[in-house]
Formats: C-alpha cells, sequence, structure tokens
C-alpha cells in the first residue's frame, strides 16, 4: 500500500505558505507506517515543536493501473474520506532553506490519518464535494473539491505516469487555506458534507 500526497493543490493554501501555484500536481509520498491505524491513539512527535494540521479529501484506488488516462481514471477509485496530512512545520521550513527533500516533516509514523470511507456511488457530484475540519469544536478549515487546482482524475492519471497505483492505495489530494497548530490536548474533528468521518485527540 502506498500514499501519495498532492502539495499546493489550492490556491489560497500555497499562498498563505508563500509558495508559488503549480502548474502540474506535487507528488510526494508517505510510507505505509505513516497511516494512522484505527482506535489507535495519535501522540504528539518528539521531534517537532510546532505540529501543523492539513485537512484533505482522501481517494481509495479500487484497480490496479499504470499510464491511465484522464477520461477513464474515475474508474480506479472507488470511496473519499477526509484525513489530515500532519506536518511537522518548524521542520519543514529548516529543510526547505537548506534544499532538502521533506521526509522527516512529513512521513514519520502515524503521520496520515483517515476518516471513514464513503463510496462514490453516494456523492451526487464529486467536483462539489465540502469537507471540513474542526478544531476542539471551532470550524478551522473549509474546502470544495471544485476548489481545486488539479481535479480527482487528473491527478489519478498524473500520478499513474511515473507510478503505479494499486488496489488499497491512498491519494491526498491536497489542503485548502487555513492550515495550524495544534498541541496536546486538542480534538480534531472532520466532516464531509455535514458527516463526521474522524475525531482524533492529540496526546
Amino acid at each position: 500500500m502506498k500514499i501519495f500526497c498532492v502539495g499546493r493543490n489550492y490556491v489560497a493554501h500555497a499562498k498563505e505558505l508563500g509558495n508559488e501555484v503549480p502548474t502540474e500536481p506535487v507528488i510526494f509520498m508517505k510510507p505505509k507506517s505513516a497511516l494512522l491505524q484505527a482506535h489507535t491513539p495519535f501522540y504528539y512527535p518528539e521531534f517537532t515543536n510546532e505540529l501543523h494540521y492539513e485537512c484533505e479529501l482522501v481517494l481509495r484506488i479500487s484497480k490496479n493501473g499504470k499510464y491511465i488516462q484522464e477520461k477513464t481514471a474515475s474508474r480506479y477509485y472507488d470511496a473519499v474520506t477526509v484525513g489530515i496530512d500532519f506536518t511537522a512545520r518548524d521542520v519543514q521550513d529548516e529543510l526547505k532553506q537548506k534544499g532538502l527533500p521533506w521526509e522527516k516533516a512529513k512521513a514519520w509514523d502515524n503521520s496520515a490519518a483517515i476518516g471513514k470511507w464513503i463510496p462514490f456511488a453516494e456523492i451526487k457530484d464529486k467536483k462539489n464535494i465540502n469537507f471540513s475540519l474542526n478544531k476542539n469544536e471551532e470550524t478551522v478549515q473549509t474546502g470544495n473539491s471544485s476548489q481545486m487546482v488539479h481535479q480527482f482524475d487528473q491527478i489519478v492519471s498524473y500520478i499513474s505516469n511515473y507510478f503505479s497505483v494499486n488496489i488499497g492505495d491512498l491519494i491526498y489530494t491536497g489542503t485548502p487555506a487555513g492550515v495550524g497548530e495544534c498541541v496536546v490536548g486538542d480534538v480534531l474533528d472532520g466532516f464531509l458534507e455535514k458527516e463526521k468521518l474522524f475525531s482524533i485527540e492529540i496526546k
């Protein structure tokens, strides 16, 4: 199982971090060990003093493929959920300043959380999916799939030009504006439309 992530896929988020808006998807990966398993506590990592949440729509790959055409890409994923790409922002900033890879800031154990899966058969319009994140019962991030620079089918097709996609792989499709810091004791709740799909307490 592989975890693909798309960076800077919302214009406002790219701007809030001082990044250029990319002309093609920015792809990075997390290992299987990054996935926070269900009913597993999330502990604040010891190596960071600035842990950030990044709420995202996550796709589940349901068919093996390579060199997938955009017009057929929707056949290769079957469900969506809301997840968090946890980021050690201070570590990432230091790595970026040195021109080094981001893995230590993005791909550590349990840095990828996901909620309950919703089949796309239950989604009326995949280009109009509302999602949000609450921190301690206050909304801190809201997004809609229509705001993505690169849409689902384009992302799946693009990734498949470089990597085989396999059943069970996950694709984090990018975070909207509003990323911010979380600390021990915070409770993060992720919503798709008005349905809560996960609740995570930082320990």
